[in-house]
């Protein structure tokens, strides 16, 4: 037989035994019987001589009948409110000891619950899939049955701001004369600090505390992380200005600056934006420790529920032009944001 007829008959050949092969596809089948995972809440009298002791939480994994990575989720809200309003306490990769210091806890909690008296919590794990970007699959989210505990907070030893313009205030997580919290300046309103305990107030400058010293004056108009020791009667005092930019303003400085809502703990704007996208950062930098947007292909695991806080995060898309309502959550493992269109 001629060469080249061999060899054509035999590319037919294989053509044909390849065209009668079916066409093997690995399938992720979600199991009808998925195992949620469990919640075991521990003791939750806290106390404040207690407040580096580290809180444990403890579960089990999800089991969805199949390998996939899982974001873990520690929720907490006022007994029988279904979590409407429910509190992120923490987050992490994995369920079986998820861990947070007593202060910690305290603070977060005192920010919806009263203090040095009891309140009754209903406790979950939210445990949600990680998927593949793309897919245009939601993904799959499973809750553990609901804890109930009743738990005990302590109140915080405070110094008071007099002339700042507002009520505000800056606490002692652990009572040992170390204070600290975010406050709201403007250069014409030098503040004092008054201890309400010890009727003490507490004036300074050059970041030294001075019994009865003048008023403390900020260099602008806008949020600080304020930090003051009554034992070595020193303070530092940090701008703490959150911003949004993007698109809408040529991605240049200024941002627009965000305000802060102590009680619900998150910051919030009302901004007109344009088609494009945007993103967080604190003042006007992006090498001040904030940097945040959502994931890419390799991270799909970052959305507007966990946004990702590292210089190779993506743009938060905007699709059409108007005002939005925006508020952003950052006081905790996981920052979060929603972004309304009005």
């Amino acid at each position: 037989m001629n060469r080249n007829i061999l060899i054509l008959l035999t590319f037919v050949g294989l053509i044909g035994i390849l065209s009668g092969c079916e066409k093997d596809e690995t399938k992720v089948v979600l199991s009808t019987n998925p195992v949620a995972p469990t919640l075991t809440v521990p003791d939750l009298t806290l106390e404040r001589a207690n407040g580096n002791d580290m809180v444990v939480f403890t579960g089990t994994p999800v089991k969805p009948g199949f390998v996939a990575s899982t974001n873990y989720f520690l929720e907490a809200c006022a007994q029988g409110n279904n979590f409407k309003d429910s509190i992120l306490i923490l987050t992490d990769k994995q369920d079986a000891q998820m861990k947070i210091s007593v202060s910690d806890l305290n603070s977060l909690l005192l920010k919806s619950f009263p203090a040095d008296q009891v309140s009754t919590l209903d406790f979950r794990i939210r445990a949600v899939l990680v998927q593949d970007a793309g897919t245009g699959v939601k993904p799959p989210t499973y809750v553990s049955e609901t804890q109930t505990a009743d738990v005990t907070l302590y109140g915080l030893p405070r110094l008071d701001l007099l002339n700042s313009g507002m009520d505000q205030k800056i606490e002692s997580a652990l009572g040992d004369g170390s204070y600290t919290g975010l406050v709201k300046l403007d250069p014409n309103n030098p503040f004092t600090l008054k201890d309400p305990d010890a009727n003490v107030v507490y004036g300074g400058s050059g970041g030294n505390l001075v019994v009865d010293g003048s008023g403390i004056a900020a260099d602008q108009a806008g949020w600080y992380q304020l930090d003051a020791n009554t034992n070595d009667l020193t303070y530092d005092l940090n701008p703490h200005m959150i911003g949004v930019i993007g698109d809408f303003n040529g991605w240049s400085a200024p941002d627009t600056k965000m305000d802060y809502n102590p009680e619900g703990d998150y910051w919030h704007v009302t901004v007109d934006l344009t088609p494009g996208g945007i993103k967080f950062r604190m003042n006007d930098s992006w090498s001040d420790g904030i940097n945040l947007g959502i994931g890419d292909a390799d991270h799909p695991e970052y959305t507007l529920d966990n946004l990702w806080n590292n210089g190779s995060s993506q743009n938060i898309p905007i699709s059409s032009a108007g005002s939005y309502s925006i508020k952003l959550y950052i006081g905790t493992s996981t920052y979060k944001c929603t972004i309304t269109k009005n």
